[in-house]
């Protein structure tokens, strides 16, 4: 039997969950893998800090580093979050010739690009699975099942803390303050909950699978994130109105050019489409390869046991490689592709919705902003009868570059009649 030795930094919800299970599945993992997991060192910030749930107090230690000086330690399992700690365990790690599995989304998308050129170098492997989507094995399947596969495009609901807000906006007719604070009270939302609702959670899971499908690593300022603060519940209705459901959508496409492109923005979807159908905190992930068609993912993005069913899966992978080496060492990268096509020049349709003077000519010099940038109105939407005298206008336009439609909606805000900040979001036909 194969004892591998494990050092674990970081005893948050997922920590604790991966120790837990790893207890509790260690015959499982006995007569599928033939491989026992001896989990050596526990690093952690706080020693005296009051756990739900506790190993011996042998195995803590307040210094990831011992992680790294242990030599009978294997396999590094980094779940600390943040950032500067994080990224210099992991270099120490690889430099050490220890196996890393990580669950960091924020810093493979940030130092994805050093991080894996060091392991190329040293040729240690490192597992990401946990990084995205929690518990649905994507990595894995765009790694090795879809190995033969061009990637065409790929859509994704990636936050499960935006798509519940999103979901009882829809279903309860809540605005975003009320559902926001029901996901809090449920404990699907962070006290902070800023990088769930701004876009850039799911924005750094995004980065991850367009690098992996497209083989080099995208930066940060070269994927155009929006969240969903400013959508209302009269956004919602429109929407529904006119056949769509809105999500908090990644967007990655390679035009006939080979640039790629992505995004993450709130989107109307077609209440048709399979992704509008993804409800409460769930994740969903569809893939288009050149080969096999589309592939959807379902499954739970987050939370204790999905994510860590997704390191334990890690783990396995790591056991296998210490085994029998690989020359795969998480990340491949190629030059089939290399250019970036830049946001302002994606192409899009667009839901522009406005608060305008209840009056006669408004719309015309909505209209004519929009034309002076060859913009085309698709069609409109002016509820009649408010009181205060400001309506909403809801206006869908026809493709157009971001750019164009970015600088045409800074225009129509600077218009007398126009009395708050518009609420511009994509609108995506799958087409």
């Amino acid at each position: 039997m194969q004892k591998v030795s494990i050092g674990l930094a970081g005893f948050g919800t997922v920590g604790a969950g991966v120790y837990k299970h790893i207890l509790r599945s260690r015959d499982l993992f006995a007569e599928r893998l033939g491989v026992r997991f001896d989990l050596r060192k526990i690093a952690v910030r706080d020693m005296h800090r009051t756990r739900s749930f506790d190993p011996p107090k042998e195995l803590f230690t307040a210094h990831w580093e011992d992680l790294i000086a242990d030599p009978e330690i294997q396999v590094v399992v980094e779940l600390m979050g943040g950032m500067d700690e994080p990224y210099r365990l992991v270099r120490q790690a690889i430099e050490a010739g220890k196996t890393v599995v990580t669950g960091n989304k924020a810093l493979l998308a940030r130092h994805g690009k050093e991080i894996f050129s060091l392991a190329h170098e040293k040729q240690v492997p490192i597992f990401y699975e946990a990084a995205v989507a929690g518990g649905i094995p994507i990595i894995k399947a765009m790694r090795e099942s879809f190995v033969a596969n061009r990637f065409e495009r790929i859509d994704a609901i990636l936050n499960g803390t935006s798509n519940y807000i999103l979901t009882r906006m829809t279903e309860c007719g809540m605005d975003f303050a009320q559902a926001l604070k029901e996901a809090q009270e449920k404990g699907y939302a962070e006290a902070d909950p800023s990088l769930d609702v701004n876009g850039w959670d799911a924005a750094h899971k995004a980065i991850i699978l367009a690098s992996l499908a497209y083989g080099f690593w995208i930066r940060s300022d070269q994927v155009r994130v929006a969240g969903i603060e400013n959508i209302n519940a009269s956004d919602i209705r429109f929407a529904d109105t006119l056949g769509y459901q809105i999500k908090l959508l990644a967007s990655i496409r390679v035009d006939s050019h080979a640039s790629v492109g992505a995004r993450v923005v709130p989107t109307l979807i077609p209440k048709n489409h399979v992704l509008a159908s993804v409800n409460g905190v769930f994740n969903a992930i569809s893939l288009h390869g050149d080969m096999v068609g589309e592939a959807l993912f379902y499954g739970q993005g987050a939370g204790q046991d999905p994510t860590s069913s997704a390191v334990l899966a890690d783990l396995a992978e790591a056991a296998l490689a210490l085994q029998s080496p690989r020359r795969c060492y998480g990340f491949t990268s190629h030059d089939l592709y290399g250019n970036v096509q830049s946001p302002d020049d994606s192409v899009g349709e667009y839901y522009l919705r406005l608060a305008v003077e209840d009056r006669t000519g408004v719309l015309s010099q909505v209209a004519g902003v929009l034309a002076k940038s060859q913009i085309g109105i698709s069609s409109v939407i002016q509820p009649e009868g408010h009181a205060s005298g400001i309506v909403p206008l809801v206006i869908m336009v026809h493709h157009a570059p971001f750019g164009c439609m970015r600088h045409a909606v800074e225009e129509i805000q600077k218009l007398a009649c126009v009395k708050s900040s518009p609420c511009l979001l994509n609108v995506e036909s799958f087409t």
